[in-house]
């Protein structure tokens, strides 16, 4: 009994501490790490790359011999031709033939040697599309985290005008008793409350909504506990102003960027297309050697002579004389299985050149064809640094825009809690009314709010700015 209630109660602890790590808020980090542990296009990118270690694999192993065996086994009905004898028999005749064939390459005019090349090109490419596949997801889980932060600030902002209107609603109930303030002035404060709650019901849906993008990003189950870390976010006073200088970060994205490395590796491969199309315009000598035997069921031998006495009557003269003769005859018994394979084991080796000589031009197409292939692939390049260009152009300007967003959005601020504090003094002896109140609190609310939205779009800005440079997202 003791044995059993302490295992109920570690399986209960262990349990516990389960679901406490489950539900433990995730920072931006684990929730990088698991989006790339399980997205289906991380998936799909890695299979890619395992796909190319096999091709590097197989051409290497290319240079090797090749050996095969074969045999077969089977029966001829009615008229057929004796394998041992060449000669046609209406026997049946079981049979069985075994062979044992090796080939090596000894010259293809290069192709193993383009092929290996072109094939580890072609790898450490689909590499780089995996980083860079693993760069973009990355991106989007910041962008979705930081989504979810910002409509969490503002939520936090939403309780907190509901609760300064209703501090305003009693402040108004004392004025109103004290003379100071029309009764009506107590609907203008409940109906500000009720607008604070709906605020509050939208942004919470805008939580939710939120999160669930997170998550389907993410590609956690929905059964899973889950919220994420909320870190002290704020915007660097103090900002390096090269990293608004297109030079210096499209230089440095030219020397990061996978998509750029894996491009400039895939002309490299092209080139080797060059030199594959020309091999096939070359003699290709190969080494081949053989080994077989066979088995057939109507394969006899001699095995003894017996005499046989004939007799034979001639005339002579009209005379008949009876002439006895003693003749040999062969006896004939079946040569056993294994006697045969020996009996008809053969080899042979061979040294065979194949030379091409007219192939209807297919060689020389195939050459035009991978040196259109090799332009094709530098227009492709320049089209990838045309992109990248202007991603990074686009970026450097949304991060100055966001920043003097930002930066207006301060002074606003400032602006309307100076307007406000005068508010809430004159509201407080009875100078202004709940109205003007109220207005001089929207302004304030919709002031924090663009600055709270402003803050988080410089911040993502910024950091898309340094993840193009090659720095690793990070929130502090």
């Amino acid at each position: 009994m003791r044995l059993t209630c302490f295992v109920l109660c570690l399986a209960i602890g262990w349990g516990t501490g389960l679901s406490a790590q489950s539900s433990a808020p995730w920072p931006l980090e684990k929730c990088v790490d698991y989006a790339l542990q399980n997205s289906l296009r991380i998936k799909l990118a890695q299979a890619a790359v395992r796909d190319g270690e096999l091709s590097v694999k197989q051409n290497q192993l290319s240079r090797l011999p090749s050996l095969n065996a074969a045999t077969s086994v089977g029966s001829q009905f009615g008229r057929t031709i004796d394998p041992f004898s060449n000669t046609f028999d209406t026997r049946t005749i079981s049979f069985n033939s075994m062979s044992l064939n090796a080939g090596v390459p000894l010259y293809t005019g290069g192709r193993i040697n383009a092929g290996i090349h072109q094939s580890k090109l072609e790898l450490e490419a689909r590499q780089h599309d995996l980083a860079d596949a693993s760069n973009t997801l990355a991106l989007e889980v910041a962008r979705a985290y930081l989504t979810v932060l910002l409509t969490q600030e503002q939520l936090d902002n939403a309780q907190r005008q509901l609760h300064l209107s209703q501090q305003q609603l009693g402040q108004t109930e004392k004025l109103i008793s004290a003379g100071a303030l029309p009764p009506n002035d107590r609907l203008d404060a409940l109906a500000q409350i009720a607008r604070n709650e709906q605020v509050i019901v939208e942004v919470r849906n805008a939580v939710n909504s939120a999160y669930l993008n997170l998550r389907q990003l993410m590609e956690l189950p929905a059964e899973q506990p889950f919220v994420i870390e909320r870190p002290q976010v704020s915007i660097p006073t103090v900002v390096d102003e090269a990293i608004f200088s297109f030079p210096t970060v499209f230089a440095a994205a030219l020397s990061t960027q996978p998509q750029i490395k894996a491009a400039d590796l895939r002309l490299k491969a092209a080139n080797d297309n060059i030199a594959l199309a020309r091999a096939g315009m070359l003699p290709i000598i190969n080494l081949g050697g053989n080994l077989n035997t066979a088995f057939s069921s109507v394969a006899q031998r001699v095995s003894g002579f017996t005499t046989v006495r004939q007799t034979q009557t001639i005339f002579l003269n009209g005379q008949p004389f009876i002439i006895e003769t003693d003749l040999p005859r062969a006896e004939l018994e079946n040569i056993p299985y294994f006697n045969q394979l020996s009996n008809n084991f053969g080899q042979a080796i061979a040294l065979s050149l194949n030379i091409p000589i007219y192939n209807n031009s297919r060689n020389r197409i195939a050459v035009e064809r991978a040196q259109l292939g090799v332009l094709n692939q530098e227009l492709q390049n320049r089209q990838q640094r045309q992109r990248l260009q202007t991603t990074v152009q686009q970026a450097i300007n949304d991060a100055l825009a966001a920043r003097e967003a930002w930066q207006a959005g301060q002074r606003a601020v400032e602006a309307a809690q100076v307007a406000f504090d005068n508010a809430q003094k004159r509201f407080e002896v009875g100078a202004i009314n709940t109205l003007q109140y109220t207005t001089a609190r929207l302004t304030l609310d919709n002031a924090q709010v663009d600055l709270t939205r402003a803050k988080y779009q410089y911040l993502f800005n910024l950091k898309n700015v340094e993840f193009l440079m090659g720095k690793p997202l990070q929130l502090n």
